[in-house]
């Protein structure tokens, strides 16, 4: 079987890590990618084409997982075909149903929690979601529903609490540190967060500063498809991610 990779992220290379079978060969392409990229490319054990069209041409399973301004673009361009076909971008449920509207054997995905453990969740939905329960050999798949756009309504419902917090977090520890009280402030906050809660607060902080970019996007397809009236604190959080 052959699962072609559109994008080549954290998300990308951490399923060439969890998927190891013998029955299961991995591959992607270069082209117009990045040397940040190619060099995670040429790290992981995946088969490497000229271009995109040649990756997916033989393809039993395509998974996009690029950014969520690319997930209809990319679906437009790699879709048509009878691979089954997965997007992982953090879309909202409307930009899953437009990617449906293109693609013939299309699954809403969804991955919640570290992509970089070891047990990360693959959240699922759509009529064609329970030919991709063989994954459960390597990670934890849950098929929520055969309805397109439920897997990403659950992963940006999850977002708006997380990508807020982590905003508000952020905002915290800096004026903490400012104040000199940096281990005080994780400490008082551990009494009642868990002994763990620094180690996984700097986590946080390093990988929303790291990622900044793509989880502005991912705040922006929040506000598009809810209503941004009442999501007040995705707008603030959304106007303080773009300033890092």
């Amino acid at each position: 079987m052959d699962i072609a990779l559109i994008g080549f992220g954290k998300v990308s290379y951490n399923l060439v890590r969890l998927i190891k079978s013998q029955n299961i060969n991995f591959v992607t392409s270069t082209q117009n990618r990045s040397q940040n990229t190619i060099d995670l490319i040429n790290k992981s054990d995946v088969s490497v084409y000229d271009s995109f069209s040649q990756a997916i041409e033989n393809s039993d399973i395509i998974i996009s997982a690029n950014s969520p301004s690319q997930a209809i673009e990319t679906a437009e361009k790699y879709g048509n075909t009878s691979a089954l076909y997965l997007d992982l971008n953090n879309i909202s449920p409307k930009t899953a149903n437009e990617i449906n509207n293109v693609v013939e054997n299309f699954v809403d995905g969804a991955i919640i929690g570290k992509i970089d453990s070891n047990n990360p969740v693959l959240y699922l939905s759509g009529e064609n979601a329970k030919e991709l329960l063989f994954l459960n050999e390597f990670l934890n798949v849950k098929v929520i529903s055969n309805r397109i756009g439920d897997a990403s309504t659950l992963k940006l419902l999850r977002s708006i609490y997380t990508k807020s917090l982590s905003v508000l977090l952020i905002e915290s520890y800096d004026l903490a540190q400012s104040l000199g009280l940096e281990d005080e402030f994780f400490d008082v906050l551990s009494l009642t967060e868990g002994d763990d809660f620094k180690q996984k607060s700097l986590s946080r902080i390093n990988n929303t500063l790291k990622s900044s970019k793509r989880k502005s996007e991912e705040l922006e397809e929040i506000l598009q498809y809810f209503n941004s009236d009442e999501l007040k604190m995705v707008k603030t959080a959304l106007d303080k991610l773009k300033q890092f």
